[in-house]
């Protein structure tokens, strides 16, 4: 089985920094793709920021904010929030496509989130 955890949410001021962490364990033989979304209450859950075989893609609303990295050694994948805006607050998850040991199939992963929250 294959499992995504998430870390590193919490209370931030505006204008603050925060880093999520988000690292999948089990029987993996390759990680394709990672991706970080939220959740707003209310709203659906959008795409936050993307890392795809040579390239990273954010969302529109990111504005050079935030920093998405991968390491493919120890299967973790970082965001780092800088700026943060009230707007900000949500629950964050993290995502990855994976094909597990002895499998052909691509499958998503996601993890359980994690709440960040953006107030004075």
């Amino acid at each position: 089985q294959v499992q995504l955890v998430e870390s590193g949410g919490g209370l931030v001021q505006p204008g603050g920094s925060l880093t999520l962490s988000c690292v999948a364990s089990g029987k993996i033989y390759n990680i394709r793709n990672w991706g970080w979304y939220r959740r707003v209450p209310g709203k659906q859950r959008e795409l936050v920021a993307t890392i795809v075989p040579g390239d990273t893609i954010y969302a529109d609303f990111v504005q050079g904010r935030f920093s998405m990295t991968r390491d493919n050694f120890k299967n973790t994948a970082d965001l780092q929030m800088n700026s943060l805006k009230a707007e900000d607050t949500a629950v964050y998850y993290c995502s990855a496509d994976i094909i597990r040991s002895g499998s052909l199939d691509l499958n998503t992963y996601w993890g359980q989130g994690t709440q960040v929250t953006v107030s004075s």
